[in-house]
């Protein structure tokens, strides 16, 4: 979808500044000397400064600025009901989620939808509770939906209701990967939860998560953009369990 919308610079020939795009009022129009055409193609800003006689004196773009970046999935299953959680790094043109689920291994369908941030820089909480459980192994995923209309999908998140829930560590996916994979754990129950990621050397190069947590199924993005091709290990350390695993990084 393209939209063509203009603003203008400071005024008086003042040099013209990009819109900050977390800002969810990007394109201000004010009474200037000179204009900027915004041609805003997804999630591509092209900025065209013109004079008011329509002399063309600057041209630049901004490639995805802000994209959706999901950092954490969370299932919770409290009195009969699941509470679903989920946290945004990063937002534009963020129209919203819809909340879809799976009973057993019959068909995603949707069960309610959660408005979204539109644009933002800093992370958002957002939640979600189904109330219409019974027994049985229920998926669940995020559909976030473009104010253009395009979407896509999250990492499906399982979790079995009325089976007690063990402490887990599964084993990260994609992997091998390349720069982002997910890491899935289960809490038997509430309490301080670490999970950080070693090289080979036993030096730490990341902690993902470092505080309370509820007991549930959770599930952490980590990406590795920053480091080195190899493996490496990530350890789960809550109470008295502890559990490390291996993934590789393959550039």
């Amino acid at each position: 979808m393209n939209d063509v919308i203009h603003i203008t610079t400071g005024g008086g020939g003042a040099p013209l500044r990009a819109p900050d795009p977390s800002s969810p009022n990007i394109i201000e129009t004010i009474e200037a000397y000179h204009f900027c055409k915004v041609e805003i193609n997804n999630s591509t800003l092209n900025f065209t400064v013109v004079t008011p006689g329509g002399t063309t004196i600057d041209e630049f773009t901004i490639e995805n600025p802000l994209p959706v970046e999901l950092v954490s999935f969370t299932a919770i299953v409290t009195n009969n009901q699941v509470l679903l959680k989920w946290v945004t790094e990063t937002e534009v043109n963020n129209y919203g989620f819809d909340v879809e689920r799976r009973v057993n291994k019959g068909k995603f369908e949707k069960i309610g939808f959660v408005e979204g941030h539109g644009n933002s820089n800093s992370p958002k909480e957002y939640s979600f509770v189904d109330i219409n459980v019974t027994g049985g192994i229920y998926s669940y995923r995020l559909k976030q939906i473009d104010t253009d209309g395009k979407f896509e999908f999250s990492k499906v998140i399982e979790i079995d209701v009325g089976t007690p829930i063990d402490y887990e560590l599964s084993q990260n996916y994609p992997n091998p990967f390349n720069p982002s994979t997910t890491i899935r754990f289960s809490l038997a129950q509430s309490g301080n939860v670490k999970l950080t990621v070693y090289n080979l050397l036993g030096e730490q190069v990341a902690e993902l998560v470092n505080g309370l947590k509820e007991g549930g199924v959770h599930t952490i993005n980590f990406s590795a953009s920053e480091l080195n091709s190899g493996i490496y290990f990530y350890k789960l350390e809550s109470g008295d369990f502890l559990k490390v695993k291996k993934m590789s990084l393959v550039r």
